[in-house]
């Protein structure tokens, strides 16, 4: 519960996921698309990038993506951590995760290795959760080496 409180906070909302004001804080070193905007075209980089508005085209991004609720998104997103609260339609690829908020829609293609939808979220289309893989420890490594020498 406290990743929620959390996002709450962040998103402005204080602990009422429902309730809709507007966004008080901004993630560190991160753009706004403020609502009212609307955006066509390619964002690509690193930081985080916050969506209240009307997006169209394509993120790629190393930090997260976070589309607030009321958001409109016809877009392919690649970023670290894609976090839904507002509507989104296209494909997208996370390589740590996706939460979709209550308030939150996706209908496309979803690729990550964690997701997490609350109640009342929406999802349509293909999903693909798959682990990242693990790295071998040295001991691991040391251990099968042992074994397979006679």
């Amino acid at each position: 519960m406290r990743l929620f409180s959390a996002l709450a906070r962040f998103l402005g909302i204080g602990g009422d996921l429902s309730a809709s004001r507007p966004v008080r804080s901004y993630p560190a070193g991160g753009a706004v698309f403020s609502d009212g905007l609307v955006v066509k075209g390619e964002v690509s980089g690193e930081g985080d990038l916050q969506i209240l508005g009307r997006f169209e085209g394509q993120i790629t991004l190393s930090g997260t993506v976070l589309i607030g609720e009321g958001a409109e998104l016809d877009a392919n997103i690649f970023a670290t951590e894609i976090v839904i609260g507002g509507e989104v339609r296209g494909n997208l690829s996370a390589t740590a995760r996706v939460e979709i908020l209550p308030t939150g829609a996706l209908t496309g293609t979803l690729k990550s290795s964690s997701l997490t939808a609350a109640e009342g979220a929406s999802l349509k289309g293909e999903v693909w959760v798959e682990r990242s893989p693990r790295p071998v420890s040295a001991l691991g490594r040391a251990g099968a080496q042992t074994e397979a020498v006679p």
